[in-house]
């Protein structure tokens, strides 16, 4: 039953937010039997009850059907703290400046964890006039290719996103130090400090 809202998640929640079934009962509409049977498993709220549940409470949708509330910790607002999502279905990339709930496709996604570049994705860098050519040694087929190339500093990101049959290379400015990341659709993020 992880696809839909469990009664220890409701009870969980409303704990955590110091309502008592009678007070979370009357902010949504509904009778504290009501949220007494949803916390028990004797019963689950209508569809129609999620969101006003979820702000009840004090979490998002998401938060509410996975079961995991998400604390923002990162509260300097660093970039080079950013995480990157990549959607399996549709291959959306989602960048946020800390750990989210991200959804794509109906699909919850993790963030990625990047790995030291290996020899297989050598990159090189070259200094065309104010700016900086980096290519990726990777083929770009349609199976095997390199999704984008993103480069992070403290206070801007610069990203290209990339198609198959096309050139793993962008121009970006590189000012200061930061890090430069690729994502390989079969060998995942990778990244480097420059």
């Amino acid at each position: 039953m992880n696809t839909y809202v469990t009664g220890s998640v409701i009870k969980n929640l409303r704990e955590t937010k110091g309502l008592t079934q009678s007070e979370l009962a009357e902010k949504i509409g509904v009778s504290s039997k009501a949220v007494s049977k949803w916390e028990t498993g004797k019963g689950f709220p209508d569809i129609t009850l999620i969101e006003p549940l979820s702000t009840a409470i004090g979490v998002s949708v998401m938060e509410l059907m996975s079961g995991e509330t998400v604390i923002n910790k990162n509260i300097s607002a660093n970039i080079l703290r950013s995480k990157f999502y990549v959607c399996p279905v549709c291959g959306n990339v989602i960048r946020a400046m800390g750990e989210t709930v991200i959804s794509c496709c109906g699909i919850k996604l993790p963030p990625l964890d990047a790995e030291d570049i290996d020899e297989a994705h050598e990159i090189t860098i070259e200094k065309v006039e104010n700016e900086h050519f980096i290519t990726v040694k990777h083929d770009m087929t349609k199976t095997h290719f390199i999704s984008f190339i993103a480069y992070l500093t403290l206070d801007r990101v610069q990203f290209v996103k990339l198609y198959p049959e096309g050139n793993a290379q962008t121009r970006f400015q590189l000012r200061g130090s930061g890090n430069l990341y690729i994502f390989c659709n079969k060998h995942g993020l990778m990244k480097m400090k420059i």
